[in-house]
């Protein structure tokens, strides 16, 4: 059985003592592939670096909402040459954040809008942020379609089901991560289960949001089974085939990980 985490940081300076152990536990797990998305532009060059040095795990680079009060002069130019390399699957992770609004909301609206561009020219898909800000990330997907180009994913879906299938319609893949296993998350397992098949994803988006019964604790990407055995329960399928149609997903929208 083969894993994929479609996404997890591990540049995350949670991991820099045992980066290496946390490795051999994913491949322990089956987790074969994994997608480190970015936060700003020096992580950018971090997510490049870690993926250069292992085999299996990729780099997505871009601004996270929470940095967008702050982009570098040239940084969109940066992404976009860095978004050439070969290991560098997706831009993210982009998207907005009306919770901690870090950045005036019509600024973070803007960020979003220019990678969504650099991701449609460079022909790579996105990987989506969305906190208190639904409607305007929808809207803005609606406008920009990158659905229409590389596609991309709702990362951490957290929403109704209603979301999730306008989501899916704009082109996006949904992506499940611990708050899906949590006991209080009836409704969220009730939507993970009206997911079309071959829109489906699993991440554990590491260091956070660690599944049950590890809430609370570091999060890293061996626990991506634990999302897959719920999502199984929730679609009344096997952990097998879980497995494969998020691995099968995972290289569909990901175009450029090694099969």
């Amino acid at each position: 059985m083969k894993l994929f985490d479609t996404h997890c940081h591990l540049m995350d300076r949670r991991f820099e003592e045992d980066l290496e152990e946390v490795l051999a536990r994913a491949r322990a797990a089956g987790v074969t592939r994994i997608v480190v998305p970015a936060v700003d532009l020096d992580t950018s060059h971090q997510v490049i670096r870690i993926a250069e040095a292992h085999d299996g795990v990729y780099a997505a680079v871009g601004i996270h909402p929470e940095a967008a009060g702050e982009v570098p002069d040239g940084a969109y130019g940066e992404i976009e040459r860095m978004a050439a390399h070969p290991k560098v699957v997706a831009i993210g992770e982009i998207g907005l954040d009306y919770y901690w609004d870090s950045a005036p909301r019509p600024v973070q609206q803007q960020v979003m809008a220019a990678q969504v561009e650099i991701a449609k020219r460079a022909g790579l898909p996105i990987i989506v942020h969305n906190r208190e800000s639904t409607e305007d990330v929808l809207d803005l997907l609606a406008r920009l379609r990158p659905g229409d180009a590389a596609g991309g994913v709702m990362h951490c879906f957290n929403e109704r089901e209603d979301v999730m299938q306008r989501a899916v319609d704009l082109g996006m893949y949904i992506s499940f991560a611990g708050p899906v296993t949590y006991k209080k998350s009836d409704d969220l397992r009730a939507v993970a289960a009206r997911v079309p098949e071959d829109r489906l994803l699993i991440e554990t988006d590491s260091p956070y949001l660690s599944p049950h019964p590890f809430r609370g604790k570091r999060n890293e990407p061996a626990r991506v089974a634990l999302v897959a055995e719920v999502l199984a329960s929730a679609r009344g399928v096997t952990m097998d085939e879980i497995a494969r149609v998020t691995w099968e997903n995972g290289h569909r929208l990901f175009r450029k990980v090694e099969a």
